[in-house]
């Protein structure tokens, strides 16, 4: 390739799964990620936000989700996140609800709602000490018991994934979004050799070699890497107003107690005080 891509720059992402021309990937993809899931795998899917790439390469602020349904009514959504911020799962659940929710329409009634399932592939970790890459979020009690069996949401950790033995199509896709930037068209490594993984190398090589297309990726990359520096510099405000709070809490606790120790000498100069003239008062009487 001319120029090395990155599949997890959303836009790109978006072509991967969200193209009509990639719907097989999609389906792939669906498939692999929730196979420990799904009773059987799915045939077919209808894109309901397809990718257009006027609206993808032209806007800078355009949703990159993608959204399907499959031939039994479950909705899938599958979206990529490469910086973590504090209120990033309450944007998870709050998306998963919503994708939820839109499947009644006035006058629907509850039974026709179908699994719904929010699929987020993550660049940056969630879930602090904890080594699992893949965390499956449903609706269960205390002891495991299922409340509904409607979806639920599932995070997949790219910074914590390592595997080097490809053993499933799952640990497949995401070896290629945590390493689709460094591999090269001409020499591709085995684990690549798949009639899915040369189809998705394919898209990169349409944004490595038309220049619109690249130029668009370079735009959204710069975009990202904006957004990031204002979550660094961000993170160190909060640093910076924390160490001057800190600050100001310890000047405050040295003050007060430079204030306690000066009442405490003069309560101790006063009762000694007191004791002089009580002692001359008792002089005084022989």
């Amino acid at each position: 390739m001319k120029h090395s891509i990155d599949p997890r720059i959303d836009c790109v992402f978006k072509s991967l799964l969200g193209n009509e021309s990639n719907r097989n990937l999609l389906v792939h993809f669906i498939n692999a990620t929730l196979a420990s899931e799904l009773v059987s795998p799915i045939t077919g899917v209808e894109i309901l936000n397809p990718y257009n790439e006027k609206e993808h390469l032209d806007d800078k602020l355009s949703i990159v989700d993608v959204k399907a349904k499959d031939e039994h009514g479950r909705i899938y959504q599958i979206e990529i996140q490469l910086l973590f911020f504090s209120n990033l799962p309450a944007r998870m659940l709050y998306t998963w609800a919503d994708v939820y929710s839109q499947q009644l329409q006035s006058g629907d009634k509850y039974h026709e709602l179908n699994p719904t399932y929010s699929i987020w592939l993550l660049g940056e970790n969630a879930i602090k000490n904890d080594d699992q890459y893949i965390h499956r979020y449903k609706f269960r009690d205390e002891a495991g018991v299922p409340l509904i069996e409607h979806g639920g949401i599932w995070l997949f950790e790219l910074e914590k994934f390592n595997a080097q033995v490809i053993d499933n199509e799952q640990t497949r896709w995401l070896r290629f979004f945590k390493e689709g930037k460094q591999l090269n068209d001409l020499n591709l490594p085995d684990w690549m050799n798949t009639q899915e993984m040369k189809q998705a190398m394919n898209t990169l090589c349409q944004f490595s070699e038309k220049e619109r297309n690249y130029f668009a990726y370079q735009a959204r990359q710069d975009f990202l890497r904006q957004q990031g520096t204002i979550l660094f510099e961000k993170d160190e405000a909060l640093v910076q107003r924390d160490e001057a709070l800190e600050r100001e809490r310890i000047a405050v606790e040295r003050e007060q107690a430079a204030l306690e120790r000066e009442q405490a000498a003069q309560t101790e100069k006063a009762a000694a005080i007191a004791e002089m003239e009580r002692l001359k008062a008792l002089l005084a009487q022989k």
